[in-house]
């Protein structure tokens, strides 16, 4: 890697990415906090995964600026499995997550972001930027006229200090300003301190206090399967919305790899599962942050806040953090989305109003955008089929049978209900599919019975204009050539 490279992945401005960094990490403090508490362990835990993940996916992860720490969602899949088990067994999960992880980079399964459609991924954002906004609520409703205040003038300081200077964040500008007022007039508000304590001390390497026994493991294995898949799709979902925000492309393989790696490192110092955090990582894009180096500052000076900095940390009002998140929702939500409904196809309306609906409602990204991969499915499935046609003519005896579009699971019935096995005086056929392409063993399938069925009437059977591909296919799976199959004689 050459030093212009170098410094473009990790470094292209070396003051915005700390600055960027930094507004990050001292937005991570009350979520890791908040996610610990979901999880039902103890704060420092949180904060450890946040500073371990992000640190290591700075250098192993495959996508620069996108922040990954612990997060909400992995959390929820962890609240059963600390319940009943103790959090020594979300140590091992969380380790064997982050091989599991390692597996699929290996296996190259993030290619398969290639079958998310467009409209699942502004489903997915759209429906994060609601998420992030309803977990502000509690923060505000009811907290009292300072509160709102507060926020109002955060808000105000985060989209109004850019019209007069862009040299540092303005979200960084507004949490400091709001801290020193807030400290300075004494105001009875929820700080970060209130949420739970910081650590004082620095994360220890240890091995999980669990047996290392096939017992531990069908124990874990079903928590570590689920936090793989939910990582994974967070995290390649949120790699492929920076790719857009930045117009800049990413290894979604190394991606996979870097993610398990920081899952091994959080699990080994007492850290839970994390993955990538959308919210987090617009918040260092927005304020200027574009390599590696933000990733790393954010983890670095994440730990040097709580365990240095933890009284001061611990008087930044909430409201700060709150009016910063706001604002995350607020550009994160794709609003030209929402003229796009009456302009876009109906299918891909559906699409993305339906994976914002099951997200919302359930508060499962994962389920939100399987969900839309399968309905996009559906859809395309439906599409084709409208393209699928069989036309023929007769001459003489012979019928001439034109196949176009596409033959696979869901059009294979059609293509064998097109042909008429009774026809009167018909001595053979044409079977002309040099439009047609055959996709699936449905297909081959399909025409299977048709050639043998036409052979068991005596009528000789011609296939021609058969593509590359679809003759590999039929002869690798098709039986009507094989020896025995034809009950009369026909040519292929």
């Amino acid at each position: 890697m050459t030093l212009t490279s170098l410094r473009s992945q990790w470094a292209p401005n070396i003051m915005r990415e700390i600055l960027a960094g930094t507004v990050v990490a001292l937005a991570l403090i009350p979520e890791a906090i908040a996610f610990s508490l979901i999880a039902g362990v103890d704060p420092k835990v949180g904060l450890y995964a946040s500073f371990c993940i992000a640190v290591i996916t700075a250098f192993a992860g495959g996508r620069p600026a996108m922040i990954s720490a612990a997060t909400g969602a992995m959390a929820l899949v962890m609240v059963t499995l600390v319940k009943e088990h103790g959090v020594g067994y979300l140590f091992a999960a969380t380790i064997l997550t982050g091989l599991l992880q390692i597996a699929a980079g290996l296996l190259r399964l993030g290619n398969l972001m290639r079958f998310v459609s467009r409209s699942v991924v502004t489903g997915f954002v759209n429906a994060l930027a609601i998420l992030i906004f309803l977990a502000q609520m509690p923060e505000l409703i009811g907290q009292g006229t300072s509160v709102y205040l507060m926020t109002a003038v955060g808000l105000g300081l985060i989209y109004g200090l850019p019209y007069l200077t862009k040299a540092v964040p303005s979200p960084l500008i507004t949490i400091l300003v709001l801290t020193a007022f807030s400290m300075v007039m004494g105001l009875p508000i929820h700080k970060v301190g209130d949420m739970g304590a910081l650590p004082t001390e620095l994360p220890v390497f240890a091995l999980p206090q669990v047996p290392f026994t096939w017992e531990t493991l069908r124990i874990i294995l079903p928590y570590a399967l689920t936090l793989t898949m939910v990582g994974l799709l967070e995290s390649l979902m949120t790699a492929a919305i920076l790719d857009e925000m930045t117009d800049t492309g990413s290894e979604k393989n190394r991606e996979c790899a870097g993610q398990g790696f920081a899952n091994i490192g959080a699990g080994l110092f007492g850290g839970m599962a994390g993955c990538a955090m959308i919210g987090q990582s617009v918040i260092n894009v927005s304020s200027g942050g574009r390599g590696r180096l933000s990733t790393l500052w954010a983890g670095v000076f994440l730990l040097f806040l709580i365990v240095v900095l933890g009284p001061y940390v611990a008087q930044i009002p909430m409201a700060a953090l709150v009016a910063v998140m706001i604002m995350v929702s607020i550009n994160t939500f794709q609003w030209g989305s929402l003229r796009t409904l009456v302009t876009h196809p109906k299918s891909s309306s559906v699409v993305m109003v339906g994976t914002v609906a099951v997200v919302v409602a359930t508060h499962d990204l994962a389920k939100g955008v399987l969900f839309g991969v399968v309905l996009s499915g559906l859809f395309f499935a439906h599409k084709v089929t409208r393209y699928f046609s069989v036309a023929s003519e007769r001459t003489g005896t012979v019928r001439t049978y034109r196949v176009t579009g596409q033959i696979f699971f869901a059009t294979a019935e059609a293509f064998h209900g097109a042909f008429d096995f009774r026809e009167a005086d018909l001595t053979g056929i044409v079977l002309d599919l040099t439009a047609a392409h055959f996709w699936d063993i449905s297909g081959v399938n399909a025409l299977d019975r048709v050639v043998l069925k036409y052979r068991h009437h005596g009528v000789a059977v011609e296939i021609v204009g058969m593509n590359a591909a679809t003759a590999t296919m039929v002869e690798r799976l098709g039986t009507h050539q094989k020896p025995g199959a034809a009950l009369a004689a026909g040519s292929h």
